[in-house]
């Protein structure tokens, strides 16, 4: 297996992150502490880092200021959404649900869908994706 780095950007000048191999470890804590001392996360009301990417899998995790909304938009892929701190509004179908941190949800591919950080949130996207999709 080909072990694959992220690139150095203005944003993340440190570059050299793995991001596949045969084992990824992966620190959520840390990663969470890095994202909220961005500037993005200063500047805007949200950040993000992407901590998993491979043909198939997906793994991002994002910030959202309270009040954030990532508009209606749908994922080319199943995905799951787990919030680790924070509350967020998740809609889709019709149907308006309230995750709160320890709580998740799953959603089939090209649903469309919309979330809304009611509180200051982290969460955990995890895109499942065919290879084809990428």
């Amino acid at each position: 297996m080909e072990e694959k780095h992220n690139n150095a950007t203005s944003q993340r000048p440190e570059g050299d992150r793995m991001l596949d191999a045969a084992l990824v470890y992966i620190d959520l804590p840390m990663f969470t502490k890095q994202i909220k001392n961005e500037p993005a996360w200063e500047n805007s009301d949200r950040n993000a880092i992407t901590v998993f990417k491979s043909n198939g899998l997906r793994i991002v995790l994002i910030a959202l200021q309270q009040g954030a909304e990532m508009a209606k938009h749908t994922a080319n892929g199943m995905i799951s959404v787990q919030v680790l701190e924070g509350k967020i509004k998740f809609s889709a179908n019709n149907q308006t649900v309230d995750l709160n941190s320890g709580q998740m949800i799953t959603l089939h591919e090209q649903i469309p869908h919309s979330v809304l950080a009611l509180q200051e949130s982290i969460f955990l996207l995890t895109l499942s994706v065919t290879t084809s999709a990428i």
